[in-house]
């Protein structure tokens, strides 16, 4: 939508909220069924979208969810109560979320409050706070527990109603395409149309009344129904899973150094046995290479789609929009590298033995013409 082929409401103002999602890799797994009863004073839920066309989406084994109660945000200079909550997800991912709402807003005095939401100083101290506390409250329930290299972050700024300001309600197109570039890019000046096409172009809409838009760190979500948080669901979901793409990566990345430093050791190490001096390194490689591949495809398959309906488009575009194929084509090339390497030493290993039998046999052959 162009931004000049709407007029733009001067009176616009709307019920709004900024939604902040921290994602976190706290364990290889996460044991969900454990997780639900340590949380069970919480009031934990085991949450699927609520869509009809909800059914298009095959969630393996449904993230608990649990509200953790209130807190404290300072937002424009002034203390505002947020609406703290947890999400678990078996393949080791925690995310926390903040909800602060604001009603009746202009729309400059919402981007206000939307851009200070994000930028609130005592933010990463509260969620850091609370994610210690969780993941002690967790324990039990956490299979090798870990805090990743690696956090993913995610603002929705959600919309439940426009007015003009007669009180009347507006269409979603009265969010033009300068007010969105100035609230989910930050940009003040109006966009070039080869920009907005780019910067923009992910956008959707079930009804006439909704729209969502979607960017690499935040997106817009305009739903008139408070309890239909499915578009939301389905964006954590995607931020989880690229989180976990990203934590491998880094360890990989991390590893690798590592790895040709081990061979180079174990090459230069004596033992009585040569056909033994990759062993270790042989067994982490196996080890290492079976559980990269093993969470990451849990991720993957976390969540499958098996038709094109509205939240599998929104689904597919995030991510589209997080290069999740991208992650994942360099995870498998770093797990190339690891099976080469671990082919590479295991045929050292066999021309070892190969040598020791041929030593061997001349060894035997020698002694037997002694004896005779």
């Amino acid at each position: 939508m162009n931004s000049s082929s709407v007029a733009r409401p001067a009176g616009l103002t709307l019920d709004g909220a900024a939604v902040v999602y921290r994602l976190y890799d706290i364990a290889y797994s996460i044991d969900l069924e454990r997780a639900a009863a340590l949380l069970a004073p919480s009031g934990p839920e085991r949450t699927r979208p609520a869509r009809t066309e909800a059914q298009a989406l095959q969630i393996l084994n449904p993230p608990v969810a649990v509200a953790l109660g209130q807190r404290e945000l300072t937002v424009l200079g002034v203390p505002r109560a947020a609406q703290l909550s947890a999400r678990l997800f078996d393949f080791g991912v925690c995310s926390i979320q903040l909800e602060l709402t604001t009603e009746r807003s202009g729309w400059d005095e919402f981007l206000a409050f939307a851009h200070d939401v994000e930028r609130a100083p005592e933010l990463a101290g509260l969620v850091a706070t609370e994610l210690d506390l969780l993941r002690q409250r967790l324990a039990p329930a956490l299979e090798r527990p870990a805090l990743g290299p690696v956090t993913e972050e995610y603002v929705v700024f959600r919309i439940a109603a426009l007015r003009d300001g007669d009180n009347a309600a507006l269409p979603t197109d009265a969010i033009d395409d300068d007010r969105l570039a100035h609230l989910l890019l930050g940009e003040e000046r109006p966009l070039a149309e080869s920009a907005r096409s780019g910067l923009l172009a992910h956008r959707f809409s079930y009804y006439a009344d909704d729209l969502v838009v979607l960017t690499w760190d935040n997106a817009l979500v305009a739903e008139p129904r408070a309890s239909d948080r499915d578009v939301e669901y389905i964006l954590e979901f995607a931020n989880a899973q690229l989180l976990e793409l990203r934590v491998y990566d880094a360890l990989l990345d991390a590893e690798l150094p590592a790895m040709y430093d081990r061979i180079a050791a174990a090459r230069k190490r004596s033992l009585p046995l040569p056909t033994r001096r990759f062993q270790s390194v042989l067994a982490d490689l196996q080890t290492r290479v079976a559980d990269v591949t093993e969470t990451v495809e849990r991720a993957e398959n976390g969540l499958k789609v098996t038709d094109d309906v509205y939240l599998a488009r929104v689904y597919g575009a995030a991510l589209d929009l997080f290069r999740a194929t991208a992650w994942r084509r360099g995870i498998e090339r770093k797990l190339e590298i690891f099976r080469e390497t671990y082919a590479m030493l295991n045929g050292e290993a066999q021309a070892a033995r190969s040598e020791l039998l041929e030593v061997v046999i001349i060894v035997v052959i020698l002694a037997e013409l002694f004896i005779r």
